[in-house]
């Protein structure tokens, strides 16, 4: 299990003045990944038009490289700006399998300082039932942290 208030610590610590979004993004996505070995993808989906997500950075085997946000549960959390968090990716209407290998996830909303939704985080795991709503609360505060501050 992630300890959080170490990860906390260590993103605060290697982000500190940093504003690039894309460097913010490299450096949650490798830590998130390498915190937990319960983690088997991680990484972000960016709106890069709109009702449009595109991939990275990342961290993990591929990808799907373009998202709408009407497909999928990363399309799910931009259209409603709230988590997902999924027990069984194949009890989710919707799913798309990037992975086959992918039993569960945990894909969070990203916003910037303005509150506009600038990315979704995703995560994916090879073991069903990963993801608590400890994760949710910890992973959302983590990001509210670096992205909305």
């Amino acid at each position: 299990m992630t300890h959080y208030p170490t990860l906390h610590k260590t993103i605060a610590s290697l982000t500190e003045g940093e504003d690039d979004t894309v460097a913010l993004m490299a450096t949650v996505a490798c830590e998130v990944h390498h915190a937990d070995d319960r983690f088997d993808w991680t990484g972000f989906y960016r709106v890069t038009a709109p009702g449009m997500l595109k991939i990275g950075p990342y961290q993990g085997g591929h990808g799907c490289l373009t998202i709408p946000f009407d497909r999928g549960v990363c399309g799910a959390c931009a259209t409603t700006g709230e988590v997902q968090l999924v027990p069984d990716v194949d009890a989710f209407p919707g799913h798309i399998a990037c992975a086959s290998s992918t039993r569960s996830e945990i894909v969070l909303p990203v916003f910037d300082r303005t509150g506009a939704l600038i990315a979704v985080f995703d995560i994916d795991s090879n073991r069903a039932g990963a993801f608590t709503s400890e994760d949710a609360t910890e992973m959302s505060a983590m990001l509210n942290s670096v992205f909305a501050q």
